[in-house]
């Protein structure tokens, strides 16, 4: 009865142009429509929805992989480019699988350890070439030769980062007064941060939610004139 009255609805909204009559706009549409059903209540169309999401979103990564990863970074060189030893790349890929064989699993247990060892090396390097730096970027002036002569803004980078750093000395017990007092500062500034990085994402969340809103009011029901 429901489908049959919205079945209506949308006709006759179509004929006297409430909405729009573009097909994939209708889509669109409906497919936000029922993934926001959820703040309802869970239901069964939800989770149609959700598994037709899931679904399209591996079938488009899988064509993803294809198209800019294995074709263009392992084929090419490969057949057209006469780099033979991209073969290796294949077994390696495939040793993964063997994981579902009882008498093959040992390896898929090389593969991963091999795995392992290169994001370890890659590791290695990535905390040379980037968090070294950035050790060296904390040691900033305090204060200058003109004015304003303290620079305001390296006073608290640095007070922040002494008083984070104190707050996670675990090493011995915090009974100094200023080690204690440094601590529970770090542990308020660090609350400060977290509270912005969750501000932070809560407006991304409301920023694709009016996306969709508006979506839904201009280009689905008109209400603002299409663009």
């Amino acid at each position: 009865m429901s489908l049959a009255a919205f079945a209506v609805v949308a006709y006759a909204g179509v004929q006297s142009g409430i909405f729009a009559k573009d097909l994939g706009i209708w889509i669109a549409a409906i497919c936000t429509l029922a993934m926001y059903s959820i703040l309802y209540r869970e239901n069964v169309v939800f989770r149609l929805f959700e598994h037709i999401f899931i679904g399209l979103a591996t079938g488009y990564g899988i064509y993803v992989v294809i198209t800019q990863v294995l074709w263009p970074k392992w084929w090419t060189p490969l057949v057209e480019q006469g780099k033979w030893y991209w073969v290796f790349a294949l077994l390696m890929g495939t040793m993964f699988y063997t994981v579902y064989s009882k008498r093959l699993s040992w390896m898929n247990r090389l593969a991963v350890g091999i795995f392992m060892g290169m994001s370890a090396g890659l590791g290695v390097v990535g905390f040379i070439t980037e968090l070294v730096p950035q050790l060296s970027y904390s040691f900033k002036p305090l204060w200058t030769s003109t004015r304003p002569y303290i620079e305001v803004n390296n006073v608290v980078f640095f007070v922040t980062l002494i008083a984070v750093m104190s707050y996670f000395f675990f090493s011995f017990e915090q009974r100094n007064p200023v080690v204690k007092g440094s601590a529970r500062l770090g542990r308020w500034l660090l609350m400060v941060a977290f509270g912005a990085i969750f501000g932070n994402t809560v407006m991304g969340r409301m920023s694709l939610l009016i996306d969709r809103l508006e979506f839904l009011l201009r280009q689905w029901l008109q209400v603002f004139g299409r663009q």
